[in-house]
Order: C-alpha cells, then sequence, then structure tokens
C-alpha cells in the first residue's frame, strides 16, 4: 500500500501541469476535465464543522488537492490522518454533495519542472501524520488548509490566502466557544497564526473550474 501511495504521488508530480484546453468566461475558468492540482472544497459535516463556519464567516470547511492518476482522480487532504482519497468518495463526505473545484490562475506558467519536484516531496513528507485539531503552525501535525497552504508556499513560493491570527476570527458565538474550550481551556492561543479554508477559497490567485 506504502509503494502504491508513493506511486500516485510520483504520477502527482509528473502529471501536475497538464493542459486542458480551457476557455475563459467572465474570467471563470470553464474548464474540459479538472487538472492536477486543482483545490476542492466543501462542507464538512465533522463536529467542528460548524463552528469553523461560524468563525471564518464561509460555509466552506475542509479542502483538498486533487489529482488523477491513470484516469482516476484523488483528493490529497488532511484528516487522521494524511491521506488519499478517492474523488467520488471524497466528494459523498460533503454536505449535500455539494462541492466548488478552484484553480490557481497561471498554473501552466508557474509549474515548472524544478516546482512540480519540489512539491511532490513537499505533499510526501506530511503524508500519514496526524489530523492537528489545534491548529498549531507547525510540521508535526497539520490540518486541511495548512497542507494545502504549504505545499504551494514550500514548493512554488506561492501563497494562497493570507495568514490571520486566531484572534482574527469572529468567536463569540457560543457553539465556537464551547468548542475552544474544549480544546484549550482557559489557555486559547489568540495569537497562534492560522489559514483558514475561507482565506483560501476568496483568494485573488484562484479561479473557479466547477461547482455541484
Amino acid at each position: 500500500m506504502k509503494h502504491f501511495i508513493t506511486i500516485l504521488l510520483l504520477s502527482f508530480t509528473l502529471l501536475f501541469g497538464c493542459s486542458s484546453g480551457d476557455t475563459h468566461v467572465h474570467g471563470t475558468i470553464v474548464a474540459s476535465s479538472i487538472q492536477n492540482g486543482d483545490i476542492i472544497f466543501h462542507t464538512s459535516k465533522s463536529r467542528q464543522s460548524q463552528a469553523i463556519q461560524l468563525a471564518t464567516g464561509s460555509k466552506y470547511s475542509h479542502m483538498g488537492i486533487i489529482y488523477e492518476d491513470q484516469g482516476k482522480y484523488f483528493v490529497y487532504e488532511a484528516v487522521q490522518p494524511v491521506k488519499l482519497t478517492p474523488l467520488t468518495e471524497w466528494k459523498k463526505r460533503g454536505e449535500n454533495g455539494h462541492y466548488v473545484i478552484k484553480r490557481l490562475k497561471n498554473a501552466e506558467e508557474v509549474l515548472s519542472p524544478t516546482v512540480l519536484s519540489n512539491m511532490k516531496e513537499v505533499g510526501q513528507q506530511y503524508l500519514g501524520k496526524s489530523y492537528d485539531i489545534y491548529f498549531n503552525w507547525s510540521d508535526e501535525k497539520i490540518y486541511c488548509s495548512e497542507l494545502v497552504w504549504k505545499i504551494y508556499k514550500e514548493a512554488a513560493d506561492i501563497e494562497i490566502g493570507a495568514l490571520e491570527k486566531l484572534s482574527d476570527f469572529d468567536l463569540s458565538n457560543d457553539y465556537v466557544q464551547s468548542i475552544m474550550k474544549e480544546r484549550y481551556g482557559n489557555h486559547v492561543p489568540m495569537d497562534e497564526k492560522v489559514i483558514s479554508p475561507a482565506a483560501m477559497f476568496n483568494s485573488s490567485l484562484l479561479v473557479t473550474v466547477e461547482e455541484n
């Protein structure tokens, strides 16, 4: 299984910049097919999803990177643990089957062979790591948006979405406060660096490819 995953990640690297023959309509890509490196968002059904939505003001609470291998699509995502998930399976986990796929505007220009090689190495170092329920900015454990952000930043020097502090979010809701109390007790790390799915979803560097 480990060998299989390594092969898939290698394919992810080699195929990342494939052309799709897209056309542009009002600044939004109308894609003939999904591309390697596309970023997918949905509303998770997990217990913490509602708290994330309330705190960030966005319905999108989970995300991952899509890639293709031999005609099959997978999502590289940070759950428990970081793993590859078939795209069809990933879509079913979202609320009402809704999802949005976005793409880096200039993906074909910036993803050189060197960058693609770096992305492979960056992605592999997180494989199998535990999900970070505390949203700490470290590499020991990792959460969904942190995984995607760091792959693009470390491999391509591209920052998709602005980093924020925990204190920048709306933490006033009772449910949000209850989750935080459960996680942190009386010591909430308000200055902790955070990247949210909402910040990445709203990034001007991305365009919408597909929405269901």
